[in-house]
């Protein structure tokens, strides 16, 4: 297995993300995906994390099998939302004690439940420093090339960002569009003089029903694109737009990496099947 600081100082990298599954279903799906995309040979996969002790399992439990079962190179997602530090710690040390390298820390979205635990850790850098602690972790945060939905302006945002990516490795972006977000995103961080790897995050848009969920996730679908699905729909239909989407996903990875960026991240919702199209129509192998 590699550290992904290593890899990015060294090449372009290819990467998926995946979410631990909660049924039978879900997990044979995801057995289907990770073997087709195991074929891509990926530089790392990633593992989300929703919070709670089921769901913390559910991830440990693919990184682990990840990391001492299969070829590929696992990073595990860790929030500081609901956990107490000395939970982190423990988590955090299971992981160094299976031989996991690669983090990403999240600050996660407050619970709503009643009855959720205070966190005693309130922003994603104090999870870079808690991992710092523990030592042997390449650490990745996320960024948000439209900025983060709670920041009060995008210049906030930027400075907040460019003083995680100090104690941290490198950022991976939420997914978006157009590739001026993310040209705008590494610029600004350029001129905090922060000049850490930023990997663009991609997700094709496979229908239009997707159209209104990308928006309320902070990921706007540009109406220049959505004219383009909407064209397709009316030539082809459903099947069409899926090709649609999958075209304009894979012109915007064509145009990233022409660009400069440092590699591509795939949010696959443990779904192999657009991730090779585009990859098959990047060259990618």
């Amino acid at each position: 297995m590699a550290r992904i600081d290593q890899l990015l100082s060294a090449t372009r990298t290819v990467s998926f993300e995946f979410f631990p599954p909660k049924t039978d279903a879900e997990a044979a799906i995801l057995t289907t995906a990770l073997h087709e995309l195991s074929d891509l040979h990926p530089s790392f996969v990633s593992v989300t994390y929703r919070g709670g002790a089921e769901s913390r399992q559910r991830t440990f439990d693919l990184v682990a099998a990840m990391q001492t079962d299969s070829q590929l190179n696992p990073m595990a997602h860790l929030i500081c939302v609901a956990h107490r530090r000395d939970e982190l710690l423990d988590i955090l040390n299971q992981y160094r004690q299976v031989g996991v390298e690669n983090l990403m820390a999240l600050g996660g979205d407050p619970s709503t439940e009643p009855d959720a635990i205070i966190g005693e850790l309130t922003y994603a850098s104090e999870l870079v420093e808690l991992a710092r602690s523990i030592g042997g972790f390449s650490i990745g945060v996320a960024a948000h090339p439209l900025g983060h939905p709670r920041s009060a302006s995008l210049g906030q945002d930027r400075d907040r960002l460019a003083a995680k990516l100090e104690l941290a490795d490198f950022a991976v972006t939420q997914f978006f569009f157009a590739i001026e977000e993310y040209l705008s995103l590494v610029e600004e961080l350029a001129q905090r003089g922060c000049t850490k790897p930023v990997v663009p995050g991609i997700m094709p848009v496979t229908s239009l029903a997707s159209v209104p969920r990308m928006a309320d996730m902070g990921a706007p679908v540009p109406e220049w694109a959505v004219s383009r699905l909407q064209a397709a729909s009316e030539l082809g239909g459903a099947s069409a737009v899926r090709a649609e989407g999958i075209t304009l996903a894979t012109e915007l990875c064509a145009e990233l990496l022409e660009r400069g960026a440092p590699g591509l991240h795939f949010y696959t919702l443990n779904n192999s099947s657009a991730t090779k199209e585009i990859a098959r129509a990047l060259g990618i192998s």
